[in-house]
């Protein structure tokens, strides 16, 4: 999960996701990788293979949310991504990516 700066509100698209968004929670990327964190977020910040989202409004990673998944195989990963964006949009979050 990646903390994404608030300008990213502006979108239309990206409010159109999340219609039961808190505006005291944040707004997160949610991605897979086989790479580690970090290193698949700098690479994201590089433009490599980036989401345009966290090209752009990327801040950090947010282990917290996180570090108690996986390791999954890849159907297991794509299963859990999907099921970590439903659920942190059930709790407010403002989420792109996670499909």
């Amino acid at each position: 999960m990646i903390l994404l700066n608030d300008r990213i509100k502006r979108s239309i698209k990206v409010r159109r996701l999340n219609p039961e968004y808190n505006r005291t929670k944040p707004c997160v990327y949610v991605g897979m990788t086989g790479l580690e964190p970090q290193e698949r977020f700098q690479k994201h910040l590089a433009g490599y293979k980036s989401s345009r989202y966290v090209k752009n409004y990327g801040i950090r990673l947010m282990p917290e949310l996180y570090a108690d998944l996986g390791p999954f195989t890849y159907d297991e990963a794509v299963i859990a991504e999907e099921g970590l964006a439903r659920r942190l949009r059930a709790e407010g979050y403002m989420v792109v990516g996670g499909h």
